[in-house]
């Protein structure tokens, strides 16, 4: 969401803090009747944030696996997930020495076509709402685009599968997919979508199983939305923890495929400044570990906003040489609404339909990782493909 000024900033918490206590109490109820979970995309409450969250739900189950995994009736914003065992402790270690970079100097470019999943929110609606007037429009201007496939389960035994399901169709295809793991523990901290592996050990090696189906062929990472820049609510040692395993993480991605660009969240240029910014990607190892950094994942942001932003927090990194950025610009056509407004807010539009050639030094894609049309929760249920939403977005 855009940024809320420090004035306004505590009422927006004060009610916010007490709509979510009326909505958990609903949605509790609807939970427990239904029988399972699903997270859902809202703002937290930690004073800091200025960022709407992705959505999340429960393990895929259907094949192909959907670009955003469908929410089930219900999300878990007061449910705590059973626990889950930890993994085989067979898991093998990457063997990633602290001192080593993770990365070549010079990586290749992703093909320059982005690839589409063929199951999503979107093309359902499509598919079965052939007489709506707004299809032609939302078929043509949302569900034709390549999109983001979201990995927001801790699901180990389960997740090297899924992302197999997708680098695979995605090599036959000669495409570039997009994935976006978004299991770190103490997701969200603690808010609405909060969540992820039950401890960074079991991250480490849930990441693993994820990175053991890359494939060899070009594949761009978006790891960890809001990792880095929503980080304040912890303490310096759990910081620094959750710091490593980040770094580590874009260590195991490049050993299982050195064709994978991995990205570290850089927020959005509404929120933290360059500065403060680059030194959490700094200790995160975003420079050693990764290709460089993502933002505006589910903002408005312009883009021309957030590629300043995005060099000028490259540049307070530093090297080494070749650092680049990748911006959501997936509903981000008419920039950011007034302050405060981060719930499906009217007046937005499309952005820069996906692509890795943008013309700009140091961009290297415009991607969309929230899938325009699913909702923040306003003009629809959290995550679900609202229409009319869709509609207002594609017409902007």
């Amino acid at each position: 969401m855009p940024g809320v000024s420090e004035r306004g900033r505590t009422e927006v918490r004060r009610r916010r803090r007490a709509a979510r206590r009326h909505t958990m109490a609903a949605l509790a109820s609807a939970v427990v009747a239904a029988g399972a979970a699903t997270g859902v995309m809202t703002a937290a409450d930690d004073g800091g944030r200025t960022t709407a969250r992705p959505d999340t739900s429960a393990s895929p189950v259907l094949e192909p696996l959907p670009a955003v995994p469908v929410p089930s009736v219900s999300p878990s914003a007061s449910v705590t997930p059973s626990p889950t065992p930890e993994p085989s402790r067979t898991v093998r270690r990457s063997p990633a020495p602290a001192t080593s970079t993770g990365r070549p100097a010079q990586r290749a470019a992703p093909h320059p076509e982005l690839y589409r999943h063929p199951r999503s929110q979107v093309l359902e609606w499509v598919d079965s709402h052939r007489d709506d007037p707004r299809r032609p429009m939302i078929e043509s201007r949302i569900a034709a685009q390549p999109a983001a496939v979201w990995f927001p389960a801790y699901n180990p035994g389960a997740v090297t599968g899924q992302v197999r399901g997708v680098t695979a169709a995605a090599a036959a295809a000669g495409r570039t997919p997009v994935l976006v793991p978004y299991a770190i523990p103490d997701r969200d901290c603690g808010g609405a979508s909060e969540g992820g592996a039950p401890g960074l050990d079991a991250y480490d090696a849930w990441m693993e199983e994820f990175a053991a189906s890359l494939g060899g062929g070009p594949v761009i990472v978006v790891l960890e939305p809001d990792a880095v820049a929503l980080s304040d609510c912890l303490t310096a040692g759990q910081r620094a923890a959750r710091f490593a395993s980040l770094a580590r993480a874009g260590r195991t991605l490049h050993a299982a495929n050195p064709r994978a660009r991995v990205y570290f969240d850089g927020g959005h240029s509404g929120w933290h400044g360059a500065a403060k910014q680059a030194a959490a990607l700094r200790a995160a190892g975003a420079a050693t570990s990764g290709d460089g950094i993502f933002t505006n994942v589910s903002n408005f942001h312009s883009t021309a906003d957030e590629a300043a932003y995005a060099r000028r927090v490259l540049a307070a990194l530093g090297g080494p040489p070749g650092l680049g950025a990748v911006i959501d610009t997936s509903r981000n056509g008419n920039g950011a609404p007034a302050a405060g407004e981060w719930c499906d807010p009217s007046g937005r539009a499309l952005g820069r339909a996906p692509t890795t050639d943008t013309g700009l030094a140091g961009i290297d894609a415009y991607l969309w990782v929230k899938l325009p049309g699913e909702s923040d929760g306003c003009k629809g249920s959290a995550g679900s493909f609202t229409p009319e939403y869709a509609y207002e977005l594609a017409t902007g």
